[in-house]
């Protein structure tokens, strides 16, 4: 029940669905009632919040603390050594992003951009550590594929031996995700893929369990360009995107704070 009221409330507080709310409140006050006043005013906050926050800019600001936390994993040349702390992991660990059931499409199709850049970067690094397991983690719909599955299968395609593979696929959202791992690993090293902006939680969850975590953060989407460019200083829909990830991690920081998990 606190899954799914925290997931319908999270979904409700996110740009377009909150500054849509707040358009059609004010829209309904200003039309069906007195409160002319306020109905204008709250259309008025309800379109400059949804522009402010459809702003690459604003979007860039937003997530690059989250994505500048944890550096990325540099390319090692072939015969070149592992950093250290990568090389001791013994496992590589790909947190789930989401994925479509359309059938008739390969796995690496199915995925989200997310996902799918979560799992190159998994296999990058399971290349790097050839004796480490990889375990993918999602939950499916039922009588659907798994996305730790589909994960797996996308992993295979990019060369990984599908002997090296484990799955987790009962674990809903990152918290689970933590328990599952802490059970399976204790204070054992582990290499984690997941999206740059998502990789402060997921740390900082799973520490909170005791796990010993290495960061290997992917699915950067906060890149500025070093120079000057009319088009980064626009409003599109890239910039909402990021500005919702943003605020969505935001929330879900300060919600595993106060419950004391991060």
């Amino acid at each position: 029940m606190l899954f799914a009221l925290k997931k319908f409330v999270s979904y409700f507080l996110m740009p377009l669905q909150f500054s849509l709310g707040l358009i059609l409140v004010g829209a309904l006050l200003a039309v069906l009632t007195r409160r002319v006043r306020l109905g204008r005013i709250l259309v008025f906050v309800g379109v400059g919040l949804l522009l402010v926050l459809s702003h690459k800019q604003v979007g860039m600001a937003l997530l690059q603390p989250l994505e500048t936390r944890y550096a990325a994993i540099p390319d090692v040349a072939p015969g070149a050594p592992v950093p250290a702390a990568l090389a001791a992991c013994q496992a590589v660990v790909v947190l789930g992003g989401g994925h479509s059931d359309t059938p008739g499409l390969a796995a690496s199709h199915r995925l989200s951009a997310s996902a799918l850049a979560r799992v190159a970067e998994g296999a990058r690094i399971a290349r790097l550590l050839p004796k480490a397991r990889v375990i993918c983690s999602g939950p499916g719909e039922t009588g659907q594929d798994s996305h730790a599955a589909v994960l797996a299968r996308a992993a295979t395609a990019l060369g990984v031996d599908p002997g090296r593979i484990e799955l987790i696929a009962d674990a809903r959202d990152t918290e689970e995700e933590a328990a599952a791992l802490a059970r399976r690993f204790g204070a054992e090293p582990i290499a984690v893929v997941t999206s740059a902006w998502h990789m402060p939680r997921t740390v900082a969850l799973l520490r909170r369990h005791g796990l010993n975590v290495v960061p290997c953060p992917a699915d950067f989407t906060a890149r500025p360009n070093p120079d000057f460019r009319w088009n980064n200083w626009n409003c599109d829909l890239s910039g909402l995107e990021r500005s919702t990830k943003a605020i969505y991690e935001y929330l879900g920081l300060t919600w595993a704070k106060l419950r004391g998990r991060a």
